[in-house]
């Protein structure tokens, strides 16, 4: 258990280190996601960008749990 926190904290610092290079990643404006945009009312729908987390944040894990 405190090798995986100490693994998760050392993600999330190396995380906010490249932070100004992560933040051009393209997350939330990929093909997929459904933008609804009417008059006083915007929509956003991230269904590429939720899906491409998930799979990213399940092969983490499952690397993790392999250690």
């Amino acid at each position: 258990m405190q090798k995986m926190l100490i693994i998760i904290g050392v993600l999330i610092l190396i995380i906010g280190l490249l932070w100004p290079w992560v933040g051009k990643i393209p997350l939330g404006r990929l093909p997929g996601d459904i933008i609804i945009s009417r008059p006083h009312v915007k929509i956003y729908i991230p269904l590429a960008s939720m899906l491409l987390i998930s799979i990213v944040v399940s092969l983490i894990l499952w690397i993790i749990r392999k250690l």
